[in-house]
């Protein structure tokens, strides 16, 4: 990343952070909207204060090929969640809170040693509930020589008034579009208004970063990649949110259609989603892609 880009952030960041910090009492920096003071300590929906934690900072190498490429994608999970999906398969760090608590200035150091290792991103997941601090972490991190693309990697259940905090710093975008249906959403969600804040924030999220723009290497730069897990049951609305990725934000798109679906947390005793998926559904889902028009991606074998 050159030097002006890298200006243009510090530059972005300086002038965003007051407003931004301020959005934490009363904290409107989820969907949720909970109100809960962070600033004095309050805990909101999404489990946390003020204090940042993390679960794990690490060089993962297994996500999607552009992202973890040859040296691995530097990770930072976030401890808590805004959603409280009844299937979550790391929900020790999303719903239980797992984690320890850091300070921005820890987190900018263990973003520039994730770099040093030979990092090719550095891979913000869940990141959606402390956006201000994150914030606050990078402003550090990139007058101190961070220089690598950042990565937005989330359930995709983002304001578009946080999101646009981020126009200008945030290099790839990587949200879920996890299901299409407000009766399914807030069954297992809790949220029944996920499909359309979720829509809203892919289309603000390709706004800012377009399509997927890799090196020659093959490894990302800037760009959005959606990610979209097959639940059994077709209760992912597959056809539908393929429908509406290639209408409404763009036919070229890249798309990761996942089949690493398995019953975990409250879902075990939650027919269809106590079983795994067959194989047919997801061919199904694959199908309905390709329909959609959406040929950009990659896929797995169930």
């Amino acid at each position: 990343m050159n030097d002006r880009r890298i200006a243009s952030k510090i530059d972005r960041l300086q002038k965003s952070l007051p407003l931004v910090r301020a959005a934490l009492s009363p904290c409107r920096v989820c969907p949720r909207r909970c109100g809960a003071r962070r600033l004095q300590g309050e805990t909101g929906l999404c489990g946390t204060g003020f204090d940042l934690m993390i679960a794990s900072d690490t060089l993962h190498r297994g996500e999607e090929p552009p992202i973890s490429g040859t040296r691995g994608s530097g990770t930072l999970f976030f401890s808590g969640c805004g959603l409280k999906c009844v299937f979550c398969q790391n929900y020790p760090i999303s719903q239980l809170v797992h984690g320890r608590i850091v300070s921005p200035e820890d987190l900018a150091f263990r973003m520039l040693e994730l770099q040093r290792r030979g990092a090719h991103n550095i891979n913000l997941v869940t990141p959606s509930h402390f956006i201000p601090q994150i914030m606050e972490s990078l402003l550090t991190a990139y007058q101190n020589g961070l220089s690598i693309p950042l990565v937005y990697n989330s359930s995709g259940y983002d304001s578009v008034e946080t999101l646009q905090w981020l126009d200008g710093v945030v290099d790839i975008y990587m949200p879920d579009m996890k299901v299409d249906d407000s009766k399914t959403a807030g069954q297992y969600f809790s949220a029944a208004d996920y499909p359309g804040v979720n829509r809203r924030a892919v289309v603000e999220m390709f706004h800012q970063v377009g399509l997927l723009q890799t090196d020659p290497s093959g490894i990302a730069l800037r760009g959005l990649l959606i990610r979209h897990l097959v639940l059994p049951g077709n209760k992912s609305g597959s056809r539908e949110i393929f429908r509406f990725i290639a209408e409404s934000v763009s036919p070229l798109v890249h798309i990761s259609l996942m089949s690493q679906y398995f019953p975990a947390h409250r879902a075990l005793n939650r027919p269809p989603l106590n079983r795994r998926i067959t194989r047919l559904e997801y061919r199904h889902a694959k199908s309905a892609m390709f329909q959609a028009g959406l040929f950009q991606g990659w896929f797995q074998d169930n």
